[in-house]
């Protein structure tokens, strides 16, 4: 027995109606009356007594009745608390972040979210890898950058523009460079983290926009550390805005070619395709675009 013919046979008796049930469905009466005729085919016994005036159980129909609203009841209440979970804000996120935005807006807007919502937990990790979604069992992420995966939904934040600095003490050492083409006499300190190659910057003049490739004696994949060794006047650093906006407002870095750099990259959240999103992932977004576009002169 099939539990939807089970519930199939429980509106039969409720409704008292083969018409009526096969308008509650969608269904034709002939295709009702088959699926009942089946459940009695496969119980081997008579379910329903069929008279042109009205329907009415046998005992075996009333046995099988109480049984089957049991299924009905189950189902329904099945339905109700998956609806209820794609609706609540209560539950688990886990979420993957990279570290940039994590230490500059995410960490504190998740947090809040968090105490906004007193049923919901998340767990926020830090990375700059791009992790597998499905795989790793992830129901959020942010990137920077593009989209490839077309199974998968991405809303964008806002966009991040990156600049070339360097701390005024280098610059006093080693001159200040005009043009992207000056910055081949330079150090240049290299994010081994970026996609197009961590030698690879990208200009632009007018709307052309080109590839210049420098070189440079430091190394890092981590933005803190790229970050430390500009203001400690090492080196030029390519980086996004807002990893060094304050220590640029300060004077700390000086933005060295704020005109001529061409790299800007938009910030999605995206998440596992699905009819139904879930409300608490939805939500989410909405207060971390909300904290993105607080702090927008940053990017």
């Amino acid at each position: 027995m099939r539990a939807d013919d089970l519930i199939l046979f429980t509106q039969v008796v409720d409704l008292g109606s083969f018409t009526r049930v096969a308008e509650q469905n969608n269904l034709t009466n002939s295709v009702v009356s088959k699926r009942i005729g089946k459940l009695e085919d496969e119980l081997g016994i008579q379910l329903l007594y069929r008279t042109t005036r009205k329907l009415s159980l046998t005992e075996a129909g009333e046995t099988l009745y109480q049984g089957a609203k049991n299924v009905k009841l189950a189902t329904e209440a099945v339905q109700e608390a998956v609806l209820d979970l794609g609706q609540s804000m209560t539950g688990h996120i886990k979420m993957s972040v990279p570290t940039i935005s994590g230490d500059l807006v995410l960490a504190d807007a998740v947090a809040e979210f968090c105490s906004m919502h007193p049923g919901l937990t998340v767990d926020m990790s830090l990375n700059n890898r791009f992790v597998d979604l499905i795989e790793d069992g992830y129901d959020l992420v942010v990137r920077t950058g593009h989209l490839e995966d077309s199974t998968l939904i991405a809303r964008h934040l806002i966009d991040s523009q990156w600049v070339v600095c360097a701390s005024p003490k280098y610059i006093a050492q080693h001159g200040r460079p005009l043009l992207p083409q000056d910055l081949l006499e330079h150090n240049c300190l290299l994010y081994a983290y970026q996609a197009t190659g961590a030698a690879d910057w990208q200009f632009k003049d007018g709307d052309r926009h080109y590839i210049l490739r420098i070189s440079g004696n430091f190394s890092t994949d981590t933005a803190g550390a790229l970050r430390k060794a500009a203001l400690g006047g090492y080196g030029v650093a390519y980086v996004p805005r807002c990893l060094v906006y304050h220590d640029i407002q300060k004077g700390d870095l000086v933005d060295l070619l704020p005109d001529q750099v061409g790299k800007r990259l938009g910030i999605y959240a995206v998440y596992p395709y699905s009819r139904h999103p879930l409300k608490k992932v939805t939500k989410l977004i909405e207060h971390i675009k909300h904290r993105y576009s607080q702090i927008g002169d940053y990017f």
